[in-house]
């Protein structure tokens, strides 16, 4: 049976959070995000680990304070110009089997007051995964084609993240998937409405998501010579 893991009290904290981002706030109000965040977020995670094999074998849910599918709450500030200490989203990866970092692909969640959404792909590969997924597009083209425009996937996820603005060096600029080559990120998105973010459907609808992206997914992982 499905259950409510979110509440609108997640919300405005997550809201109250981006109105009061100081160490010393956080501190006042910790038992709050144990309670309305990352509790809530560890169980959807541990729920998530029995759904996971059904939808690939490959892609880990790891119910875990430290190290596992919950993204850290604390911004890593040592190369970035905005101080905030905190992220004011709740990120949840469920990455492959074989990734250290978000390089890797996998499967995302994002809860955000004005921004809840799935996500899956593969954000900033290394040059080398890079080269083998362009590879396979122009190896496979019909093959890609037919994963990124899948009906019934295209209906809920739209292609997102970064390009280049010309063609890659030692890709022709007329060939007929030049808009797929020129990705630095292949990423796709669906959005979530924060009415079912905090609605006992939440998981089965990440879960149904999760599964029609399953041809785009399975390209990827082909592409890069990892097991779906």
């Amino acid at each position: 049976m499905s259950e409510r893991y979110f509440t609108r009290q997640t919300f405005t904290f997550l809201a109250a959070l981006a109105d009061n981002n100081t160490r010393e706030w956080f501190e006042e109000h910790k038992q709050d995000y144990e309670d309305l965040v990352r509790t809530p977020a560890l169980d959807f995670i541990g729920d998530m680990a029995q759904e996971m094999p059904a939808i690939s074998p490959h892609f880990l849910a790891l119910p875990n304070k430290v190290g596992g599918s919950l993204m850290r709450i604390q911004r890593n500030l040592r190369f970035s110009r905005d101080k905030m200490p905190y992220k004011t989203n709740i990120g949840i990866q469920f990455r492959h089997e074989v990734g250290k970092d978000i390089h890797a692909p996998g499967y995302y969640v994002h809860i955000e007051p004005g921004e809840c959404f799935v996500g899956i792909g593969l954000w900033r590969p290394d040059a080398d995964a890079l080269f083998k997924i362009r590879e396979a597009i122009v190896k496979n083209g019909a093959a890609w084609v037919a994963a990124r425009d899948d009906k019934t996937f295209s209906q809920h996820f739209s292609l997102a993240g970064d390009a280049l603005a010309n063609a890659p060096r030692g890709y022709a600029r007329d060939h007929p998937l030049v808009e797929d080559l020129k990705r630095k990120d292949f990423i796709c998105l669906a959005t979530l409405s924060e009415a079912t973010v905090t609605s006992k459907n939440f998981r089965p609808q990440v879960v149904e998501r999760f599964r029609q992206a399953t041809p785009y997914m399975r390209f990827l992982c082909k592409a890069l010579e990892l097991r779906f």
